[in-house]
C-alpha cells in the first residue's frame, strides 16, 4: 500500500517505513551470500574466490542499476509528496525508457569486455576460467537486476517499503535451494550459481514490475500523461549521475583493492570474498535505510515539511545505531564461525584473513552508518555535489591507503586499516555539509 511519510510522529514513521527496507536488504544479500557460500562449502576454496573476484566487477553494473534507482525514486518521492500524480506516471515511464537504453549499452560492453577487466585486476589463473563462466552469465540477467531496481525504487517512493521485502524473501531463498540443486545434484559447478541467481532474480523482477505497474494504474489523473519527458529526464539524471558516479567509482575503487589483494594469492583472496560479504551486508543496510531516509526527506521537501527532515536525521542516527551493536558483537565474538559458512575446510591463511577485516572494521560502523544517514538527506533535498565531495574523499583515502599500507605492514593486514580511515573523514564531511543544509532549511 502508498503511504504518505509526510504525517505521523519522525521517529515512528521512519521505524515503520525502513524497518522491512532492512530486511529487504538482508534477503538481497542472501543472493550473493548464498553464491558463495555454496562455491565455498560445495565447489572448494578457488570456487570461492573466483565469485568473490566476479563479484566486485558485477558491482559497477549494479552501480548503474542503483543510479537509476535513486534518481527515479526522489523525483517520485518529491512529485507523491506534491500531490502532483500526472507528471509522478510520466516521471516513472521516461525512467523506464532511459534505463532500458543504458541496460543494453552495458550488455555489450560487459559481453566484449569483462575478460579484458579480468586480466587487468590480475585474476589468477586457477581462478580466471571460473570468474568469466560467472560473468557471462550474469551479463544476460542484467534486464532483471536493472528493471529490479526500478520497480523498488517506485515502491519506496510511494511510501511501501513492504512489498519488495515479501518479493525478496521468498526469490532469495528459493535461490539458495536452486544453487544447491544445480552445483549438488547437476554438478554445474560455478555455472549453477550463476544460473540460480539469474533464474531467481528474473522471477522477481518480472513480478515486481507486473505490481508496480498495476498499482500506478489505481492511481487518479486527470487527462492522459505522456510516456517521455525531457525535463523530468533532466530531473531524474541530476539525482541518477552523481548517484552512478559514486557507486561505479566506488566498484572501481573495490576492484583496484581486489587487484592488490589478488597479489597475496588464493588463500587471502577466499578469505577476503568470505568476509567482505558479511561487511557488504551490513553496509548494504545502512545504504539502504539511508536511500528509505532519501525517500523520507524527499516527500517532506515536496510538501515543505522542513523541520520533519530534521527529526528524521535524529531518528534515523537512532535506527543505525541500534543496529550496529547486534552486528559488532556478532563479527568481533563469532566472525570465525559465520567465516567457516563459506569454508567447506578453509585454511588458515583465508580464515585469519577473514577474522583481521571483520576485526578492524567492525567498530567502526557506527562511524560509517552516522555517514550513511546524513547521505541519506543530503540525496532527498538533491545536495548531490556535497553528497559526492564526502563520497570520493572516502574512496580516494582507501584506495591510496590500500597502496601504501601493505608495503609498511609487508602483510595484508595494512590493507584493512584502509576503510577505517576514509570513513571517518567521510563521515566528518557529510555531517558538516547535512548541518550546513539544516541550517539553511531554518534550522
Amino acid at each position: 500500500m502508498n503511504k504518505d511519510l509526510t504525517m505521523g510522529k519522525p521517529e515512528t514513521v521512519l521505524w515503520r517505513f525502513c524497518l522491512p527496507l532492512f530486511g529487504s536488504i538482508i534477503f538481497q544479500q542472501l543472493y550473493n551470500i548464498a553464491d558463495s557460500l555454496v562455491a565455498g562449502k560445495f565447489i572448494g576454496e578457488n570456487a570461492l574466490a573466483a565469485v568473490g573476484n566476479s563479484y566486485e566487477i558485477t558491482l559497477i553494473f549494479i552501480a548503474f542499476a542503483f543510479g537509476c534507482n535513486m534518481g527515479c525514486s526522489i523525483i517520485v518521492s518529491q512529485l507523491f509528496g506534491a500531490r502532483d500524480y500526472g507528471r509522478l506516471k510520466t516521471a516513472v515511464s521516461t525512467a523506464c525508457i532511459f534505463s532500458a537504453v543504458l541496460c543494453g549499452a552495458l550488455m555489450l560492453g560487459g559481453i566484449l569486455g569483462c575478460g579484458p577487466l579480468l586480466r587487468l585486476i590480475r585474476t589468477p589463473a586457477e581462478v580466471f576460467a571460473d570468474s568469466m563462466v560467472y560473468l557471462d552469465i550474469y551479463m544476460w540477467g542484467l534486464p532483471f537486476v536493472f528493471f529490479y531496481n526500478i520497480a523498488t525504487g517506485i515502491f519506496s517512493a510511494l511510501g511501501d517499503s513492504k512489498t519488495p521485502f515479501y518479493f525478496l524473501a521468498v526469490s532469495s531463498t528459493s535461490n539458495i535451494a536452486v544453487d544447491i540443486l544445480f552445483v549438488t545434484a547437476f554438478h554445474m559447478g560455478v555455472a549453477g550459481v550463476a544460473w540460480a541467481t539469474f533464474l531467481c532474480q528474473g522471477v522477481s523482477c518480472v513480478l515486481a514490475v507486473v505490481t508496480v505497474w498495476t498499482r500506478l494504474k489505481k492511481i487518479p489523473v486527470q487527462e492522459k500523461t505522456p510516456l517521455f519527458d525531457r525535463f523530468l529526464l533532466g530531473k531524474i539524471l541530476v539525482i541518477a549521475i552523481p548517484s552512478i558516479f559514486q557507486q561505479s567509482f566506488i566498484s572501481v575503487g573495490n576492484i583496484m583493492i581486489q587487484s592488490v589483494i589478488n597479489g597475496f594469492g588464493p588463500s587471502v583472496m577466499a578469505g577476503y570474498s568470505a568476509a567482505v560479504k558479511l561487511n557488504n551486508m551490513v553496509i548494504t543496510s545502512f545504504t539502504t535505510i539511508g536511500n528509505g531516509i532519501s525517500n523520507y526527506t524527499a516527500q517532506n521537501l515536496g510538501a515543505h515539511q522542513y523541520g520533519r527532515i530534521r527529526a528524521g536525521f535524529r531518528a534515523g542516527i537512532k535506527m543505525v545505531w541500534c543496529l550496529c551493536v547486534p552486528f559488532c558483537i556478532a563479527y568481533i565474538g563469532f566472525g570465525k564461525y559465520l567465516l567457516l559458512l563459506f569454508m567447506e575446510k578453509g585454511s588458515g591463511a583465508a580464515l585469519m584473513t577473514g577474522r583481521q577485516f571483520l576485526w578492524i572494521l567492525s567498530p567502526f560502523y557506527f562511524v560509517v552508518s552516522a555517514k550513511l544517514t546524513a547521505d541519506g538527506i543530503l540525496r532527498g533535498i538533491s545536495a548531490m555535489n556535497q553528497f559526492m565531495a564526502a563520497t570520493f574523499t572516502d574512496l580516494i583515502l582507501r584506495v591510496l591507503l590500500v597502496f601504501i599500507l601493505p608495503g609498511w605492514t609487508k602483510t595484508a593486514l595494512g590493507i584493512w586499516c584502509a576503510w577505517p580511515v576514509g570513513w571517518t573523514v567521510a563521515m566528518g564531511l557529510s555531517v558538516f555539509f547535512y548541518r550546513k543544509a539544516s541550517r539553511n532549511m531554518g534550522g
